[in-house]
């Protein structure tokens, strides 16, 4: 017992003359007296700036600080995603990416001023926003295969809108045509909306778009669904079947699907990564943003910062392999 109370005693006089460690473990006393920049990479009002919009109005606060939208369009989302790769990894910077500007851009853009998986750490997947297969409400085609035969049959293929070439519209477009090994007419706008519209006039044979552009076209009769883009049925168009479900050999695993995500500068350290996902998630917990979020038609994706990364590449990956084959150049 004697000898017990003397070792105490000796640890305790040793620890007393110890100068104090430091607390690795902590995370860095983040953010302080410093507002947070959010970059949007995309023009306001686009789906990248609403989204970026609400969840800075609850972020703020929850980080005890202010988030600052900054819109930074231009080249499909790569001047605002090249801004934000070589701003400083502090965790002042996050950035809305997209399908676009983090999966497709660097197949596209031969001079790209940033790589989307090295210059960036992955904070939060949003969701994701499967694309449907649309024809004229008055089209003969009724089915996939339908639309297949014909363009098959016709010079040059049937006509595709989509809202610009290198989109999410014009490349699922492509790798339908890459799968399936049918020829299409690719016509592209200067956005969905005058693309849809003419669509919906006869002007061109069909479209691929997004369920938010196109769902209420659908709802009102004057465009007929054939296929969804997603792994499957959507709760909101469940009579649609999936491109997957058609049978066609070579589309099994066809799956298309636009995506936003946040992510900040490479070299941001792990815990306030960490911090921002938590924060983050908490936010599109919420019944409000998930009711956003539908609003939307987008699918909600509960995943960790490793699952982003992993999902990411396959999107880089698959996309290089579609933009190679149909030999797809920058407007």
């Amino acid at each position: 017992m004697q000898r017990r109370t003397l070792i105490h005693t000796a640890l305790a006089t040793l620890a007393a003359g110890l100068p104090a460690m430091p607390a690795f473990a902590q995370a860095p006393s983040w953010p302080t007296g410093k507002a947070i920049t959010y970059l949007v990479p995309f023009p306001a009002g686009g789906t990248t700036d609403v989204l970026a919009r609400l969840i800075g109005q609850k972020l703020g606060p929850a980080l005890g600080t202010s988030i600052i939208i900054d819109n930074k369009g231009g080249a499909g989302g790569s001047v605002g995603s090249e801004i934000a790769a070589r701003a400083a990894p502090d965790g002042f910077t996050l950035l809305g990416g997209t399908v676009s500007s983090h999966a497709i851009n660097i197949s596209l853009y031969p001079k790209l001023g940033y790589d989307p998986q090295k210059s960036f750490m992955p904070v939060t997947l949003i969701g994701t926003n499967p694309v449907v297969l649309v024809v004229n409400h008055a089209s003969p085609y009724k089915t996939l295969k339908d639309l297949l035969e014909a363009s098959r049959a016709k010079p040059g293929g049937l006509s595709s809108a989509s809202a610009g070439t290198g989109t999410s519209q014009h490349l699922a477009l492509e790798l339908l045509a890459y799968k399936s090994g049918v020829k299409f007419t690719h016509v592209p706008y200067k956005g969905s909306g005058p693309a849809i519209q003419d669509v919906i006039g006869g002007q061109v044979d069909m479209m691929f778009d997004t369920t938010v552009v196109a769902g209420p076209h659908i709802q009102s009769g004057k465009l007929r669904a054939l296929a969804v883009t997603s792994p499957r049925r959507l709760a909101s168009m469940p009579d649609v079947p999936t491109v997957a479900e058609s049978g066609i050999a070579g589309l099994a695993d066809f799956q298309v699907a636009s995506w936003q995500a946040i992510f900040v500068p490479a070299g941001t350290p792990a815990p306030i990564v960490d911090r921002l996902h938590t924060e983050i998630r908490k936010i599109l917990a919420t019944p409000e943003m998930q009711e956003k979020l539908k609003g939307f038609g987008m699918e909600p994706a509960d995943l960790t910062t490793a699952q982003i990364a992993a999902f990411q590449k396959a999107e880089v990956e698959k996309w290089a392999q579609v933009i190679k084959a149909a030999n797809i150049k920058p407007e």
